[in-house]
């Protein structure tokens, strides 16, 4: 006789055994207790300007508060990543979207973490006061400098123009 007959039943099972769904690994135990993550934070503000103006007078502010700095900025995502007393955190300046509630350009200025989680700690508090308090005026000296550098390249322009070219041909 062949052997088949004992192959059959041996082949069948490891098929069988192939095809079998597994159960789910078990859920991995929770570490220790994480603090709940804020939803709002103590120095989230807003103010009515353009997000553009916030996020360059943020930068000018930054460099010259003490225990302050950014790592890097990006001026499309309207954020730097900063260290304050030595925390990092990202300070993000975004628009408000138009509505019956914001009807003029409103930009919100939020502390959070580097995966994008709200802080709510003292550090990132203060900074945001810092913020909040020096921005108005900041803002008002960003558009001085802007005036000033447009005025300037319109009287380099103006002085260029105004400058009678040379004729190409000798005499």
């Amino acid at each position: 006789m062949s052997s088949l007959p004992r192959i059959v039943p041996v082949a069948v099972l490891l098929l069988l055994a192939a095809c079998a769904t597994h159960a789910p690994p078990p859920a991995p135990t929770p570490a220790a207790a994480a603090a709940p993550v804020p939803t709002v934070t103590r120095g989230r503000f807003v103010i009515q300007a353009v997000p553009l103006d916030v996020w360059n007078a943020i930068g000018d502010i930054l460099v010259r508060t003490p225990g302050a700095g950014y790592d890097s900025r990006s001026r499309m995502l309207g954020l730097y990543s900063v260290h304050y007393r030595g925390a990092p955190l990202l300070v993000v300046a975004h628009a408000l979207p138009l509505s019956d509630v914001v009807q003029v350009l409103t930009t919100e200025v939020t502390a959070t973490s580097s995966a994008g989680a709200p802080i709510d700690n003292a550090d990132a508090a203060e900074l945001l006061a810092i913020l909040q308090r020096e921005l108005p005026a900041e803002i008002e000296r960003v558009h001085a400098r802007q005036a000033a550098a447009a005025a300037a390249e319109a009287r380099t322009t103006k002085a260029r123009k105004a400058k009678p070219r040379k004729s190409g041909k000798g005499k």
